[in-house]
């Protein structure tokens, strides 16, 4: 933890530790500017004990209030006092929510909630602007357990408290009751190397099978700005253009039974964990232990890097995302459904059964691999 003005002072140095322990798992370069932005005692201590950091950090007021500012906002720079900085916050994620209609009296709505600080902000916001603003939705925790011993078992019951909390009911489904499959046996069956292809393919198709089991007829998920911009650059690294097209959409599935929306498209990961943090939301904040390895992680380090250089380069590619347009000439996967399970697939057979097939035959490797060695498989012996 080197500090770009010399060893930490002792009393800064408790403060670094909570702050440090908060934001580990936002893969987040913590010095004492990153400080500011999210705690004023820090910054408090920071000029009581560290001299140097009084001409580098001068405080400054509430741009709403006037008042003492607490942070200054990552979108826009802006100093904010924390009740200012809930109320902008909120306000922008309601005006995400109208501006694109992403729900309507009487729908019944799943929130996606792993216990961790987007689906918990989440779920809290949501039920704070369902309330004040009468959007009429009935809402639901929705879990899914993928079977992580010493990881989702912990998060779960962050999930359980914030169901008391919240006053929002819960339903549980997991990986074992629905494939017959948990991570840990699949991790046993593959290595580390391709577990999260499994891990989200079964998962994405479980939210929808959960969601149909408590009536739901929209998901809505925590997928943040960090997400999104992200999953742009993975899908143009891969040369994935039918993923490319739509990874942007703040809906998915809209013709569809269960349509997605991200209510915190445009809202920046740095945000949400500093209003979890002012507002002391439990949330659960370990890394999964199977995540280590995962191809996400290198986009997620190139991202920051851009962000460190230009703060508005998350928004940026979010924003050309959006301006992507594919040639007529281009061919794209049309979307159907999977001729074994009935799931949304483009293929005749989706992936979670193509995944399910391999894990059966004894060859899970095979099933990740190139689409024509799948479907050979599918069609071998055994495979109908």
């Amino acid at each position: 933890m080197a500090c770009e003005y010399g060893p930490m002072a002792a009393g800064a140095a408790a403060v670094w530790t909570t702050v440090r322990d908060i934001l580990r798992t936002s893969g987040l370069h913590i010095n004492q500017k990153t400080l500011y932005l999210f705690t004023s005692t820090a910054l408090a201590r920071l000029r009581r004990d560290y001299p140097a950091a009084r001409s580098v950090m001068p405080p400054k007021p509430c741009a709403r209030c006037g008042g003492k500012a607490a942070l200054r906002r990552p979108k826009n720079g802006d100093a904010l006092c924390r009740e200012c900085f809930f109320v902008v916050f909120e306000d922008e994620v309601h005006e995400t929510i109208i501006r694109n209609k992403l729900f309507a009296p009487g729908d019944v709505v799943a929130i996606g909630a792993s216990g961790g600080k987007d689906s918990t902000v989440l779920a809290h916001i949501l039920k704070v602007l369902n309330d004040r603003h009468a959007y009429g939705a009935t809402l639901v925790l929705l879990s899914v357990d993928e079977g992580i011993s010493g990881y989702r078992d912990d998060s779960l019951e962050s999930v359980k408290r914030n169901m008391e909390t919240f006053g929002l009911p819960l339903k549980i489904v997991s990986y074992q009751e629905l494939y017959g499959w948990t991570m840990d046996a699949i991790v046993r069956a593959i290595g580390r190397k391709n577990n999260c292809t499994f891990c989200g393919v079964f998962r994405r198709q479980a939210l929808d099978r959960g969601a149909v089991l408590i009536g739901a007829n929209k998901i809505a998920t925590g997928h943040n700005a960090d997400d999104i911009a992200e999953t742009v650059i993975m899908n143009i690294l891969r040369g994935d253009i039918a993923r490319l097209q739509r990874c942007t959409a703040i809906i998915t599935g809209a013709d569809e039974a269960l349509p997605r929306c991200k209510p915190f498209k445009y809202t920046h990961e740095k945000e949400i964990v500093m209003y979890a943090y002012f507002k002391r939301l439990d949330y659960f904040s370990t890394e999964c232990i199977y995540a280590p390895n995962a191809y996400r992680g290198y986009a997620r380090a190139f991202l920051k890097d851009l962000e460190a250089v230009r703060p508005s380069s998350i928004l940026d590619i979010i924003h050309s995302g959006e301006a992507f347009a594919v040639s007529k000439d281009v061919a794209v996967p049309a979307p159907g459904s999977c001729e074994r399970c009935g799931h949304m697939s483009s293929q005749a057979v989706c992936k979670a059964c193509v995944l399910l097939e391999g894990l059966r035959r004894g060859q899970p490797k095979l099933a990740v691999g190139k689409s024509k060695k799948a479907a050979a498989m599918m069609a071998g012996p055994g495979g109908d």
